[in-house]
């Protein structure tokens, strides 16, 4: 059956990258490979506790002036990602005491609790926890 793999996000480096995603956010880096054919890294993480075979974020260095422009706006200004969380007041305590910048506060929503984050580049998230926390 299809599923999605990875999921490609625009950056402007590889290590300021994985220093976000691993350092703020807790990822798990799955793959870091360099292909020198094409001068790039082949950069895969995915949020803690998932499982082998999640999809994962594929961290792609941009490469062109219009990648470039991209970069921290891959959806326009709208939320981009979404990460669920099981514990919504841990991970949120947790993001915000490692610098992580809340752009919208914590609300109760039909679908749970959430609030909206942005990544090093500006990029919106949606961080969604059960609505009973």
């Amino acid at each position: 059956m299809p599923q999605l793999a990875h999921i490609a996000l625009i950056v402007r480096d590889y290590d300021e990258a994985l220093a976000f995603y691993i350092g703020k956010l807790g990822f798990t880096l799955v793959e870091d490979s360099y292909q020198p054919e094409q001068d790039k890294r082949w950069v895969t993480i995915r949020p803690p506790g998932a499982p082998d075979g999640a999809a994962t974020l594929l961290l792609a260095r941009a490469a062109t002036p219009e990648q470039e422009a991209a970069i921290g706006n891959q959806a326009a200004g709208r939320v981009f990602l979404f990460l669920a969380t099981d514990d919504f007041a841990r991970d949120h305590a947790a993001f915000a005491a490692a610098g992580v910048r809340f752009v919208r506060p914590p609300a109760v929503q039909p679908y749970g609790k959430v609030a909206v984050f942005e990544d090093l580049y500006g990029n919106r998230w949606d961080l969604i926890g059960p609505a009973r926390d």
